[in-house]
């Protein structure tokens, strides 16, 4: 087992820290976005406040299960703070869902308030969600404007008794998502290494272009409510405009996974031989596994540390981080060590314990534990006769405690009863000159049990490539010959979530039925 160390001593409520934040940090920006607009750490707590009453004139109290429908804008920020001054239960819904999973979600969740735009992207979340609600029985507000009112009619601020006051949902590309419920005391914890590792000061500045909605949202709010820095929102990203724009804002840091990697290279290549984010600490890396030779392309080409990997899940977040001292060769491979207040094991398939660099799974222990999942069904699964929370990551952790993560407990593929890490795969061929980004997955096979499909987005400039051709690089690299891809698919992209993890359920369900090459 590896420790991370005393957590430090947090308000019991994300509004004490919102409270702190004001307190301490006073006339600073904490949130600015790419329309020009900016809001101090006072301002943001009054303008919560002052939300706070509207929606309370509306009905919203303690305990009310609030739904959010929102994208990443200073008013979303706002919305969560304000619920948690009446201590509701809000359940963040990312807005690239549609009717089968906000139906599925609303009525898990016993929504009795939706929040949500009219529009969005061109999308008419209105005329989407008016039917659901209506059938489901809650109030749908449409929030184009945000409701304010008097603060003086607010009742007093939630107790400090942990409660179930975020629900947030795991995606689910081919079955139901996932709820998982959290208190304000383990979303604050999920700050803990981030501030920790990077130590932020008043002059950084981070830009949020994922979904608010994500964990990941609330876990940099709290950042930065503790560090006094700010963020920079992206309400509608745009690889080519959005790190123009983070550029000009002067983010000291990026982030978080290869999309938005990508987009920093070609603003980089496009803008000459200037650096374009010259204050750049770091590139943080979260949400998904980085492909290897990122760390020292983003170091070499856009300056700083390079990327400095993190890890954890919906169930415990932000486990793991790297610092910006860390070592070149951990950070190249690694997602860092475990942060303060956080325990891990790592257990064989077998069961036994694992020592250094001999692969597991990957448990977790530690105050960002969840409080439990939405569905009843659920209720045994997902953490141990110890507390660890059993994370399906499989993962090695070298001398000095960074820890590796070398695949996923589901992505081994069993074929003719031998497994194969369809992350070691991956790894070779993001090195092929003609593919741009890759994923491996194993689907269903009447003769071998499974067979290894590779789903390859070709690079700029290819217009073809073969199965043969995959595994004669393969083998030139060193991959035995039985982990070779038996089956190539090009598409035109590699489908990710807003966080840049791929989704894999889908791709299984895309190819599960093709036939055998």
């Amino acid at each position: 087992m590896i420790s991370g160390g005393s957590a430090p001593v947090l308000p019991p409520t994300f509004w004490g820290l919102i409270e702190q934040g004001a307190r301490q940090w006073g006339d600073l920006t904490i949130l600015a976005d790419d329309q020009g607009r900016r809001i101090s750490f006072t301002a943001y707590r009054d303008r919560c406040e002052s939300v706070a009453a509207g929606l309370h004139a509306q009905g919203v109290q303690a305990g009310t299960v609030v739904s959010w429908m929102l994208p990443t804008t200073i008013d979303t920020v706002v919305v969560m703070g304000a619920l948690a001054r009446l201590g509701a239960a809000q359940n963040p819904i990312i807005t690239m869902l549609r009717e089968r999973e906000v139906r599925y979600i609303t009525n898990e969740a016993r929504t009795e308030f939706l929040l949500s735009r009219s529009t969005f992207r061109g999308f008419d979340f209105a005329a989407m969600n008016t039917p659901i609600a209506e059938e489901l029985g809650y109030e749908l507000e449409i929030v184009d404007e945000l409701p304010t009112g008097d603060p003086s009619t607010l009742p007093a601020p939630p107790g400090d008794e942990p409660t179930r006051t975020w629900l947030y949902y795991t995606s689910g590309s081919t079955a139901d998502p996932k709820g998982v419920w959290h208190s304000d005391p383990s979303v604050m914890a999920s700050s803990n290494t981030w501030v920790h590792m990077m130590e932020p000061t008043t002059d950084d500045v981070y830009p949020v272009a994922f979904p608010m909605a994500h964990i990941g949202g609330i876990s940099m709010v709290c950042c930065a409510l503790r560090g006094g820095f700010h963020l920079f929102l992206v309400e509608a990203w745009d690889p080519k405009q959005s790190p123009v724009d983070m550029a000009a804002e002067g983010c000291t840091m990026l982030g978080s996974a290869l999309p938005f990697f990508l987009a920093f290279l070609a603003a980089q290549e496009a803008h000459g031989d200037e650096p374009l984010f010259p204050g750049l600490r770091a590139v943080s890396s979260g949400g998904a596994p980085k492909p290897p030779g990122i760390h020292e392309e983003i170091r070499d080409r856009l300056g700083g540390a390079g990327v400095l990997g993190s890890w954890g899940l919906t169930e415990f977040p932000v486990a793991t981080g790297a610092a910006p001292g860390d070592p070149d060769d951990m950070l190249a491979i690694t997602e860092g060590r475990v942060g303060p207040g956080v325990d891990l094991k790592v257990v064989a398939l077998d069961g036994h314990e694992c020592g250094e660099l001999e692969e597991g799974e990957l448990r977790l222990r530690g105050r960002q534990t969840f409080l439990g999942y939405a569905n009843p069904a659920l209720a045994t699964t997902g953490v141990d006769d110890e507390g660890y929370v059993c994370t399906g990551d499989l993962g090695v952790v070298h001398p000095g405690g960074y820890v590796q993560i070398t695949g996923r407990v589901k992505d081994i593929i069993i074929r003719n009863a031998e497994n194969i890490s369809a992350t070691e795969i991956e790894e070779h061929l993001f090195d092929h000159p003609a593919i741009h980004d890759v994923a491996v997955i194993g689907v269903p096979d009447p003769r071998t049990g499974e067979r290894a499909v590779a789903v390859v987005h070709l690079a700029a400039g290819y217009d073809t490539l073969t199965l043969q051709e995959v595994g004669a690089f393969c083998i030139d690299r060193g991959l035995a010959k039985w982990k070779l891809p038996e089956q190539l698919e090009i598409v035109d992209a590699i489908p990710r979530n807003g966080m840049g993890k791929i989704e894999k359920p889908a791709l299984r369900k895309r190819y599960a039925e093709t036939p055998r090459p």
